[in-house]
C-alpha cells in the first residue's frame, strides 16, 4: 500500500564554502574555494570545498597539502558565527510555510520537513514545495540546495544522499516501490544511511553486498549477527521506516553529556598541557553550573604527538559526592593527570568528560569530614562560579580571566573566541 506521507530533506551544498562564495558575490558552482584556517599548517583539514573543487576531484574534508598544486583556489578563513547566521535565516524561510513541529534540524546544513498536510494547504506537490524552498534560498542568500523527497524519513534521506546528486534539478524522489526497483542493486552498500564499513564488512562475510541481498537474507541469521539492530537493517532494506516526525519531537535523551576536547596547535610539553587541562576542568565546571548538574566522576584523556605513533593515556577522577565545584575537580583531575601522563612525551590532544551527571538541587549535604566552615566555603565558591558565569554571558567569555590564562601555551582565550573548535569569525 502506498503511503500518503511526504517528507523533504533539504541539504545546503558545500554549505561553508557556499556561504564564503555568497559573501564574495561568487558562484560556488564555478569558484574554486576551500574553507580552512591559513594560520594552521598545510596538514589542517579543509572544513569545506566548493562544488567546483569537488568537480576537479578534490575531496571534502581533505587536508590542505592534498589539494593538487596545479589548482588555483581561494582559501577562506572559517567564520562559524557567519554560518550559524545563514543557517538561522534559512530556517526562517522554512518557518514562513511550515510549523516548527514539522521541522527537524538534522545538522547546520541539513533539515527534514514533514510536508504531508501542507500539499493541500498550498495546492502544491511535494516536489513543487521543494523547488519553492530551494529557489527562495538561492534567490535570497545565494546558496544552492539539494533535496530528497520520500514517503518516510528513511527514503527521504536516501533520496537525498543517492538519487538527488544524479538528478539535473538536484531533487531525488523515492517511495518503497521505486526504492526497491532502482536501488536494490546499488553499490557500494555503504552509500546507504547507517551502513558503515564495519556493518558492510560483516554483511559481505555473509554474501550480502546490496540492499536487495539484505532484503532477501535469512532473518534468523541477521538477528544472530546483529541482534536487535537487525530489525532496522531489515526495515531499511525494504524501504520501511516507522519513526515519524512526532516521534523525533517527543524524544528526550535519558543522559546529558558534558565533555570538552581540543587538538593543540603544536606539540605541548607536560607542564604546558597540565595548565591547559586546568583550564578545561574550570570551563567544564562552569558548564555544569550553567546546566544545573553535578558529577562525582570525570574522565580525562591525552594523546601524544602524532610523530610518536603511541597510545594515549587516560584515567578517571572520582570524588565521594557529586559536585560542580571547580576547586575540588581541578585537584582531583590533576592528581590523575600527574599519575597517568608520561612527562617525557609531547602532547597533542586532550579530552575531558563528565560521567553520570545528576541534577543540582542546590542542596549541599555535609559529609562526615566536612566542617561548617568548609561547607560555607563551598557554598561561597558556588556563588562565585555563578557570578563568573553571569558576567561572561553578559560581557563575553573573555570578560574574566585568570593569570594562568595569560601564560604561554594557555588556550582558554583562543577557545573562547571559537565555535566548535573553529574561529567564530565576523
Amino acid at each position: 500500500m502506498k503511503s500518503d506521507s511526504a517528507f523533504l530533506c533539504i541539504d545546503l551544498k558545500s554549505f561553508y564554502a557556499s556561504v564564503e562564495c555568497a559573501e564574495r558575490h561568487l558562484d560556488p558552482m564555478t569558484t574554486n574555494l576551500v574553507v580552512a584556517d591559513p594560520e594552521r599548517s598545510d596538514k589542517t583539514i579543509c572544513l569545506a570545498v566548493s562544488p567546483s573543487m569537488k568537480a576537479l576531484g578534490v575531496k571534502n574534508r581533505c587536508r590542505v597539502f592534498e589539494i593538487p598544486k596545479n589548482i588555483e583556489y581561494i582559501m577562506a578563513e572559517p567564520r562559524m558565527q557567519k554560518y550559524i547566521d545563514y543557517a538561522a535565516e534559512i530556517y526562517g524561510i522554512y518557518l514562513q510555510y511550515i510549523s516548527p513541529e514539522d521541522i527537524h534540524v538534522y545538522s547546520i546544513d541539513e533539515c527534514f520537513l514533514d510536508v504531508t498536510g501542507y500539499r493541500k494547504q498550498y495546492g502544491m506537490s511535494a516536489r513543487e514545495l521543494a523547488i519553492k524552498f530551494m529557489s527562495e534560498i538561492q534567490e535570497r542568500l545565494g546558496i544552492r540546495a539539494t533535496c530528497g523527497i520520500g514517503t518516510n524519513l528513511y527514503l527521504t534521506k536516501i533520496a537525498l544522499d543517492i538519487t538527488a546528486k544524479h538528478s539535473p534539478d538536484f531533487i531525488g524522489e523515492l517511495d518503497e516501490e521505486t526504492y526497491q526497483r532502482t536501488l536494490w542493486n546499488h553499490k557500494p552498500i555503504t552509500d546507504f544511511w547507517r551502513i558503515g564499513p564495519g556493518i558492510s564488512r560483516r554483511l559481505a562475510e555473509r554474501g550480502i553486498y546490496t540492499m536487495g541481498d539484505l532484503a532477501h537474507a535469512d532473518e534468523d541469521m541477521l538477528y544472530k549477527t546483529f541482534g536487535i539492530d537487525a530489525e532496522l537493517l531489515i526495515d531499511h532494506a525494504w524501504g520501511r521506516e516507522s519513526t515519524t516526525m512526532k516521534d523525533i519531537k517527543a524524544f528526550r535523551s535519558k543522559t546529558t553529556v558534558f565533555s570538552s576536547g581540543q587538538v593543540l596547535m603544536r606539540d605541548y610539553r607536560f607542564d604546558e598541557a597540565r595548565l591547559v587541562m586546568k583550564e578545561m576542568v574550570e570551563e567544564l565546571c562552569l558548564r555544569m553550573v550553567k546546566g544545573e548538574v553535578m558529577s562525582k566522576s570525570l574522565s580525562m584523556y591525552v594523546g601524544y604527538s602524532n610523530a610518536l605513533h603511541i597510545p594515549g593515556s587516560g584515567g578517571t577522577a572520582a570524588l565521594p559526592e557529586e559536585t560542580n565545584n571547580d576547586r575540588d575537580w581541578i585537584d582531583a583531575v590533576m592528581r590523575v593527570f600527574d599519575t597517568v601522563v608520561d612527562p617525557q612525551y609531547p602532547i597533542r590532544r586532550m579530552g575531558l568528560s563528565c560521567n553520570n551527571v545528576v541534577k543540582d538541587t542546590g542542596i549541599r549535604q555535609l559529609s562526615l569530614f566536612d566542617t561548617a566552615e568548609e561547607s560555607e566555603d563551598k557554598a561561597r565558591e558556588n556563588r562565585l562560579q555563578k557570578t563568573v558565569l553571569a558576567l561572561k554571558e553578559r560581557f563575553g567569555s573573555n570578560a574574566l580571566l585568570k593569570g594562568r590564562d595569560l601564560s604561554e601555551g594557555a588556550t582558554a582565550i583562543e577557545r573562547n573566541n571559537q565555535i566548535g573548535g573553529h574561529k567564530r569569525g565576523k
